[in-house]
């Protein structure tokens, strides 16, 4: 079982979630402030930026082992967008300037110009380093072919299905190296698929081309945000992955419903605190929203985590976030052994309330 493999060796209950978190961690001032001197100052070289992040990284990397943690990652210090910091990596796209997409909220979209080559590993020297000062089991986020595809100016393809395609040829490609180095815990972002959900045969294929040749100890897990789930499933259950980490906490469980009939079989991984609000959910809330989760799937099956990256929030209550549902997890895994939350009442309740 993949999931099994990051239990903690002195975990305190015989019932296991594991938790986690999504990917992005607010950055810390100073860091923004080294990188404003980075872009525009001729004497702060390659090697003082190379520093600075992985200051920045073992810092957010500690801080989620301090919160208790059962997986961690580095808070992405490293990156500055999810499509920028990829397509500036991949041979076939090229920058023309930002294009705002809310607000006064700018994003660097990239134009695909020629066909999508893989030049040089992406994120290997970022997981070695993490997990080098890490003592927990390091997941590694990647953007997903759909996403890098979607969120492009496509100029060279026929379409962005075959686009997306090629980039699974070369997230496999990179996943494979991530292997190699160590990793055994992968999560694709694709929130691409929540705004277009009509696409998911294609986000299937991509990842069909992305689990190819992948050792069975690798655990895939796949993150969609902010969307109309029903659109979606069941045909998600097809998807050859292990999780689907879904974002529902915001919505406050409105569409928990969906994923009742038919049959739950993945792994879920459970967003169970509200990323768009600026407070620290109390521990005994976020213990109610773990509960829903065990609606869907027995505990050995269920992860939580924040609904979504947590970059926006300040730092404080980021961490906040996170320290209190570690908390909670423990309690409700007590809870379980203890018998004082039947799992299994949970799960046919909830069965037998959406067949009504």
């Amino acid at each position: 079982m993949t999931r099994e493999q990051f239990r903690p060796d002195d975990h305190p209950n015989e019932q296991f979630i594991l938790s986690t978190v999504v990917g992005s961690y607010p950055k810390p001032k100073w860091l923004d402030r080294v990188r404003e001197r980075y872009e525009e100052s001729d004497d702060f070289d390659d090697a003082n930026w190379a520093e600075a992040t992985d200051d920045a990284s073992r810092l957010i990397t500690h801080e989620h082992e301090r919160a208790g943690l059962d997986a961690v990652v580095d808070g992405e210090m490293r990156r500055n967008e999810m499509v920028e910091y990829f397509a500036e990596r991949i041979e076939g796209y090229e920058f023309n300037g930002p294009v705002k997409v809310w607000g006064h909220n700018y994003f660097d979209k990239p134009s695909v110009v020629e066909e999508v080559e893989y030049d040089d590993s992406w994120l290997v020297d970022e997981f070695a380093f993490t997990d080098d000062v890490a003592t927990k089991p390091v997941k590694v986020p990647i953007t997903g072919p759909y996403t890098l595809a979607s969120w492009c100016f496509n100029e060279s393809y026929d379409d962005d299905r075959a686009l997306a395609l090629d980039l699974a040829d070369l997230v496999n490609e990179e996943i494979g190296k991530l292997v190699e180095a160590g990793a055994r815990y992968i999560q694709i972002d694709e929130p691409a698929l929540a705004t277009t959900p009509d696409d998911h045969a294609i986000v299937g294929d991509c990842l069909d081309r992305i689990v190819a040749g992948l050792p069975d100890d690798v655990r895939i897990g796949l993150h969609v945000c902010y969307g109309d789930y029903s659109r979606i499933y069941p045909e998600i259950l097809e998807f050859p992955i292990d999780e689907f980490d879904v974002e529902l906490a915001n919505g406050d469980y409105e569409q928990l419903d969906v994923f009742k009939e038919p049959e739950f079989d993945l792994d879920l991984a459970l967003g169970v605190t509200d990323v768009h609000v600026a407070e620290v959910e109390s521990v005994e809330a976020i213990e109610a929203n773990i509960e829903k989760g065990l609606e869907i799937v027995p505990p050995e099956r269920l992860t939580v985590s924040p609904d979504c990256g947590v970059k926006l929030l300040p730092r404080e209550v980021a961490y906040g976030k996170m320290a209190n549902m570690v908390e909670a997890t423990r309690n409700v895994e007590r809870k379980l052994d203890d018998g004082e939350i039947d799992a299994r009442a949970l799960r046919e309740g909830a069965t037998a309330s959406a067949d009504d």
